[in-house]
């Protein structure tokens, strides 16, 4: 697939941008800028990271200020096996400028023992986004020069360009190429020297025996082979992670070149085979922003009112979690990345972001690619919950993706009013019904008693909540889970629904729902005054205080009376809300963890355990809307995240904070769901208002 799929995607991509011209309509933001204030700042510019993505799972990514902080940094991961096999292939490039006799190093490097050398950061006298292009600029007495990186749609190949705005005189700039050939998962330290290669104004980075090379062409430029470890990065993110937290990369040569005032000169990284400078890539990246911006706002209609320019700034992070994905059949396909830098693409994380990624943007086409790809991998009445990075053999342990996946169908249909691929669908979503009903994996099966699906066996965790060290199952959540159910439900209603539309007997499935909503009623902890987390567990109902009842409100069917779903939406305000997302486990809760770090196993035991989730905001503001209807205490409510996209990962949202203030990010700097709810969250806002 890799060539026909993802040639497929890239062509369709670069026409859908053509609806509008290569011009970026985004207003900047504050969040944009960052000026020598924060340039300068070490400690506060390594702490912003940016994000660029190619469309088939590679990427570039690294700080503000330059220097690697974790081990997933790098100019070019690239997707060998797309969407996965990530490679790091070239770690970072150490810029010299030189004027005359004098020579001013623009790069940033932290060694093992806390030393910095050379200290480019210094010079740094403002970041932004251009687009989804970042931007550095550096000012000296003796030159202004802009450095900009992106990634090529479609294709393994980063580039970055230098622009001379100003200097007196030509500047000689020589770039050192840091380079490695490993798992983005893993570390490298000093071994043998790979083969490298002066190739005209090629230098070539010889991979392992049948590995794709690293190739460097810097325009106009010359080229040296070197050949010489470079030990001792520090990675202070690592640290915080309890995970090695240094590594050594091969100094593999040196590109050197000229820059005439006012001229720019663009160095290309590519996997495989060398790739030549393209003065009109930017401008192609450029129209491809405009084009996805162009489908967003046709999409939200010329009737709707007028969005914070931060939601254009996430269309934008939306793309980066979009890429091809080969069909069983090997025909090209499409799945999301559920985040970045270390997610591959999971069948929960696609099916709850495709609505906010996809859908609300004007990408039909790719919801439905989407979808087909999943229905394609349906197994055991399951889709997969996710690819492992490693190997083709999908894995089948979620009680709740599939629910997730017919909800993602419903939503499309309501936009698309596609009947066509529901027909489709419907002898794979009836087997899905009927492979619940009778049992599937690991004890997931409806219970004839009250009609409610029923989950989980002893060292397997099944639900969103499911973190696992070793074997440690944090919250394992066995029995009847809340959110699970009133996914069943709804369904249900939708099976019934589809199946009258496409005149087919909806009975069966009207049977079913109605057993199942009656059978949810169990759910009301009169005690407490909201519900139960999970009915039958090894030691009976479970009167946890979490965010998971917020679905048995915001799910298009009646599962509560308006009494109860306003006390579950009010006890979800008053104790779980905070300006970041929900917290995952309520604060007086035993086990409840306010902060979040220190190495895997303290990580994992905090994950659900009062960890915030930023994704959860897309289903507390539809509760919220549905019991109050309160249009403008909605927006405050969401108003909060505009200040994410400028706290760590520029210009996206992460993907869980601290449970206590002041909610520190964690985790992922850039995450699928966390960005398509927020995107949902403002749609339904925009929604109810118009009504």
């Amino acid at each position: 697939m890799s060539d026909t799929g993802t040639a497929t995607v890239a062509k369709a991509r670069r026409e859908s941008a053509r609806a509008e011209p290569a011009v970026l309509s985004v207003e900047p933001l504050p969040g944009d800028r960052l000026g020598r204030d924060v340039c300068a700042d070490l400690a506060a510019a390594e702490r912003r990271e940016w994000l660029v993505t190619n469309g088939i799972g590679g990427y570039a990514s690294g700080t503000v200020a330059g220097l690697p902080t974790r081990g997933y940094h790098g100019l070019l991961v690239a997707a060998l096996d797309p969407p996965l096999g990530r490679t790091l292939l070239l770690a970072g490039l150490v810029e010299t400028v030189t004027v005359g006799d004098v020579a001013i190093e623009l790069g940033t490097i932290r060694w093992r023992g806390g030393s910095v050398a050379p200290a480019g950061y210094a010079y740094l006298e403002e970041f932004r986004l251009d687009g989804s292009v970042p931007v550095w600029r550096y000012a000296t007495p003796f030159f202004v020069l802009e450095k900009r990186v992106w990634m090529d749609d479609g294709a393994n190949v980063t580039r970055v360009a230098w622009r001379n705005l100003w200097s007196a005189t030509p500047l000689a700039l020589s770039v050192k190429a840091l380079t490695d050939h490993r798992d983005y998962h893993g570390r490298t330290f000093a071994g043998e020297v790979p083969v490298i290669e002066e190739q005209g104004d090629t230098l070539r980075v010889a991979g392992p025996a049948g590995a794709a090379a690293l190739c460097l062409r810097l325009e106009g430029g010359r080229v040296a082979a070197a050949g010489e470890w470079y030990r001792g990065f520090d990675l202070a993110r690592e640290r915080d992670r309890g995970l090695t937290d240094s590594e050594d990369h091969l100094f593999a040569g040196t590109l050197t070149g000229t820059l005439a005032p006012g001229a720019t000169v663009q160095l290309v990284a590519s996997a495989g085979e060398a790739v030549a400078p393209d003065a009109g890539a930017l401008d192609a990246r450029r129209a491809l922003d405009a084009g996805l911006l162009a489908q967003w706002r046709a999409a939200r209609g010329a009737a709707a009112a007028p969005a914070p320019d931060w939601l254009a700034r996430l269309v934008l992070a939306a793309d980066q979690f979009v890429v091809a994905r080969r069909q069983h059949d090997g025909s090209p396909g499409h799945s999301i990345i559920a985040g970045y830098p270390w997610f591959s693409d999971w069948g929960r994380d696609t099916m709850i972001s495709l609505p906010g990624l996809a859908i609300l943007t004007g990408r039909l086409d790719v919801a439905r690619s989407v979808l087909l790809s999943f229905a394609d991998a349906v197994d055991g009445g399951m889709i997969p919950n996710r690819y492992p990075d490693a190997g083709e053999v999908p894995e089948f342990n979620t009680v709740d993706a599939t629910f997730w996946f017919i909800e993602a169908i419903r939503a499309y249909h309501a936009a698309a009013a596609d009947d066509a691929l529901v027909e489709r669908l419907f002898p794979t979503l009836e087997g899905i019904i009927a492979q619940h009903v009778a049992g599937t994996r690991y004890g997931i099966r409806r219970d004839p008693a009250d009609g409610l699906i029923r989950a989980g066996e002893p060292g397997v965790q099944l639900t969103w909540m499911d973190a696992k060290v070793g074997d440690w199952v944090v919250t394992p959540r066995i029995g009847k889970p809340i959110e699970v159910n009133a996914l069943w439900c709804s369904a249900l209603r939708f099976m019934a629904d589809a199946a009258r539309r496409l005149g087919r007997p909806a009975a069966e499935f009207e049977g079913l729902y109605e057993r199942a909503v009656a059978g949810f009623a169990r759910f009301w902890n009169p005690e407490r005054g909201y519900c139960f987390d999970v009915l039958d567990g090894p030691d009976g109902d479970d009167p946890t205080l979490r965010p998971n009842q917020i679905f048995a409100v915001s799910l298009p069917v009646p599962l509560l009376a308006p009494d109860r779903r306003r006390a579950v939406v009010r006890v979800c305000e008053a104790t779980l809300l905070t300006p970041a997302g929900l917290r995952s486990l309520g604060p007086d809760e035993p086990g409840y963890q306010p902060r979040y770090g220190g190495d895997q196993r303290a990580r994992d035991g905090a994950y659900h355990q009062g960890t915030v989730w930023a994704w959860l905001i897309g289903p507390f503001i539809e509760a919220h809307l549905a019991v109050h209807g309160d249009t403008e205490r909605a927006r405050q409510i969401l108003a909060p995240f505009a200040d994410q996209l400028r706290i760590e990962g520029l210009g996206t949202v992460g993907e869980i904070f601290e449970g206590a203030p002041p909610h520190a990010p964690r985790g992922c700097i850039a995450q699928a769901w966390s960005v398509a709810e927020i995107l949902r969250a403002r749609s339904l806002i925009d929604r109810h208002t118009a009504e």
